[in-house]
Protein backbone atom coordinates (compact mmCIF):
# COMPACT_ATOMS: atom_id res chain seq x y z
CA UNK A 1 0.00 0.00 0.00
CA UNK A 2 1.42 3.35 -1.05
CA UNK A 3 1.67 6.06 1.58
CA UNK A 4 3.04 9.58 1.36
CA UNK A 5 3.48 11.34 4.70
CA UNK A 6 4.20 15.05 4.63
CA UNK A 7 5.58 17.29 7.33
CA UNK A 8 7.07 20.74 7.75
CA UNK A 9 4.31 23.21 6.90
CA UNK A 10 3.39 26.14 9.10
CA UNK A 11 3.21 29.89 9.49
CA UNK A 12 6.19 32.05 8.60
CA UNK A 13 6.84 35.75 8.05
CA UNK A 14 7.59 37.04 4.57
CA UNK A 15 11.24 36.48 3.77
CA UNK A 16 11.44 33.45 5.99
CA UNK A 17 12.12 29.80 5.22
CA UNK A 18 10.44 26.46 5.63
CA UNK A 19 11.42 22.92 4.72
CA UNK A 20 8.84 20.35 3.69
CA UNK A 21 9.44 16.62 3.82
CA UNK A 22 7.53 13.75 2.25
CA UNK A 23 8.34 10.18 3.21
CA UNK A 24 7.05 7.55 0.80
CA UNK A 25 6.44 3.88 1.41
CA UNK A 26 4.99 0.98 -0.51
CA UNK A 27 6.77 1.59 -3.81
CA UNK A 28 9.75 3.17 -5.43
CA UNK A 29 8.85 6.16 -7.55
CA UNK A 30 10.29 7.38 -10.81
CA UNK A 31 9.61 10.99 -9.88
CA UNK A 32 8.64 12.84 -6.72
CA UNK A 33 7.80 16.44 -6.13
CA UNK A 34 5.48 19.09 -4.82
CA UNK A 35 2.33 20.80 -6.02
CA UNK A 36 0.38 23.56 -4.32
CA UNK A 37 -3.15 24.84 -4.34
CA UNK A 38 -4.15 28.28 -3.14
CA UNK A 39 -7.77 29.13 -2.33
CA UNK A 40 -9.79 29.59 -5.50
CA UNK A 41 -6.94 28.45 -7.72
CA UNK A 42 -6.00 25.26 -9.52
CA UNK A 43 -3.35 22.94 -8.21
CA UNK A 44 -0.01 23.76 -9.80
CA UNK A 45 3.41 22.16 -10.00
CA UNK A 46 5.99 23.71 -7.69
CA UNK A 47 8.98 21.45 -8.23
CA UNK A 48 9.80 17.85 -9.00
CA UNK A 49 12.81 15.58 -9.29
CA UNK A 50 13.51 12.23 -10.88
CA UNK A 51 15.59 9.34 -9.62
CA UNK A 52 18.30 10.49 -11.99
CA UNK A 53 18.44 13.88 -10.33
CA UNK A 54 16.71 15.94 -13.02
CA UNK A 55 14.65 18.78 -11.58
CA UNK A 56 11.88 21.05 -12.81
CA UNK A 57 10.60 24.21 -11.15
CA UNK A 58 7.73 26.60 -11.60
CA UNK A 59 9.02 29.96 -12.81
CA UNK A 60 7.60 31.64 -9.73
CA UNK A 61 9.85 29.69 -7.35
CA UNK A 62 13.09 29.42 -9.33
CA UNK A 63 16.01 30.68 -7.30
CA UNK A 64 14.03 30.50 -4.04
CA UNK A 65 12.96 26.87 -3.70
CA UNK A 66 15.08 23.75 -3.94
CA UNK A 67 13.74 20.23 -4.36
CA UNK A 68 15.88 17.27 -3.36
CA UNK A 69 15.46 13.58 -2.85
CA UNK A 70 17.03 10.92 -0.70
CA UNK A 71 16.52 7.75 -2.72
CA UNK A 72 17.69 5.54 0.13
CA UNK A 73 14.98 6.96 2.37
CA UNK A 74 12.41 7.33 -0.44
CA UNK A 75 11.92 10.89 0.77
CA UNK A 76 11.59 14.15 -1.09
CA UNK A 77 12.25 17.58 0.39
CA UNK A 78 11.34 21.13 -0.54
CA UNK A 79 13.51 23.87 0.88
CA UNK A 80 11.63 27.14 0.57
CA UNK A 81 13.53 30.39 1.08
CA UNK A 82 12.52 34.01 0.67
CA UNK A 83 8.89 33.05 1.13
CA UNK A 84 6.27 35.55 0.02
CA UNK A 85 2.56 35.86 0.83
CA UNK A 86 1.74 34.58 -2.66
CA UNK A 87 3.38 31.28 -1.70
CA UNK A 88 0.56 30.68 0.77
CA UNK A 89 -1.19 27.45 -0.21
CA UNK A 90 -1.71 23.84 0.69
CA UNK A 91 1.34 21.95 -0.52
CA UNK A 92 0.89 18.39 -1.74
CA UNK A 93 3.53 15.76 -2.16
CA UNK A 94 3.29 13.90 -5.46
CA UNK A 95 4.91 10.64 -6.49
CA UNK A 96 4.78 9.03 -9.91
CA UNK A 97 5.38 5.52 -11.13
CA UNK A 98 5.83 5.01 -14.85
CA UNK A 99 5.36 1.47 -16.13
CA UNK A 100 6.09 0.32 -19.65
CA UNK A 101 3.23 -1.48 -21.36
CA UNK A 102 2.37 -2.73 -24.82
CA UNK A 103 0.27 0.38 -25.37
CA UNK A 104 2.98 2.76 -24.22
CA UNK A 105 4.11 4.01 -20.82
CA UNK A 106 1.45 4.28 -18.14
CA UNK A 107 1.82 6.80 -15.34
CA UNK A 108 0.38 6.36 -11.87
CA UNK A 109 0.13 9.35 -9.53
CA UNK A 110 -0.04 9.27 -5.76
CA UNK A 111 -0.73 12.20 -3.45
CA UNK A 112 -0.04 13.14 0.12
CA UNK A 113 -2.69 14.60 2.41
CA UNK A 114 -1.38 18.16 2.02
CA UNK A 115 0.31 20.52 4.42
CA UNK A 116 -0.61 24.17 4.92
CA UNK A 117 2.00 26.85 4.30
CA UNK A 118 1.00 30.36 5.32
CA UNK A 119 3.25 33.35 4.72
CA UNK A 120 2.34 36.48 6.63
CA UNK A 121 3.20 39.90 5.19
Amino acid sequence: QVQLVESGGGLVQAGGSLRLSCAASGAFFNAMGWYRQAPGKQRELVACTTTGGNTNYADSVKGRFTVSRDNAKNTVYLQMNSLQPEDTAVYYCNAKITIASAGGPREYNYWGQGTQVTVAS
